[in-house]
């Protein structure tokens, strides 16, 4: 069972959180971003991205890339020692807000074939399985995963409840 929901802000995630972002990438992905790709990201208009505060400390962070009206979630992670808390969900609800803004209908994103907590939480996004990615990752292949009409007042209800649940 999953611990309760924790108090954390989310907010944009800024340059100055850069160093936070990098001690839970080096932790959470066997091929880890660089600064540079960070940075190179967080300058891109058809990007954004959110950070999850807790206790003053980034505990959290997940980023989209836009484009028309499809978005591809790029990453998403929480520290060790802080997931299964509800962080994961309210940063995708965070982002889920960023795309409907943004007038996307449809969101992509690649997961590794063995990540099953992450499947398990974009199955509960409404995300599905489209495909397999053969090679993605250096390591495995990567499950495709789509949640279309986003814009829906049905996917708003879901979307809703998790914000509830999550908070």
């Amino acid at each position: 069972m999953a611990a309760p929901a924790v108090t954390v802000e989310i907010r944009p995630l800024t340059a100055d959180d850069l160093d936070a972002v990098l001690a839970v990438e080096e932790t959470s992905f066997v091929e880890p971003w660089s600064a540079g790709l960070f940075t190179a990201e967080l300058a891109q208009p058809s990007r954004a991205y959110v950070a999850a505060i807790e206790d003053g400390r980034l505990c959290g962070y997940g980023g989209l890339m836009i484009v028309g009206e499809e978005a591809t979630i790029v990453t998403l992670a929480v520290a060790p020692g802080r997931r299964q808390r509800g962080i994961a969900s309210r940063l995708m609800v965070a982002l889920i807000d960023q795309a409907r803004a943004r007038a996307v209908r449809h969101l992509t994103l690649e997961v590794r074939e063995s990540n099953e907590a992450a499947r398990l939480l974009y199955e509960k996004f409404g995300f599905e399985e489209a495909g397999v990615r053969k090679g993605y990752y250096r390591t495995e292949d990567a499950v495709v995963m789509w949640a279309v009409d986003i814009d829906s007042v049905d996917y708003e209800r879901t979307v809703q409840a998790i914000r509830q649940e999550a908070t």
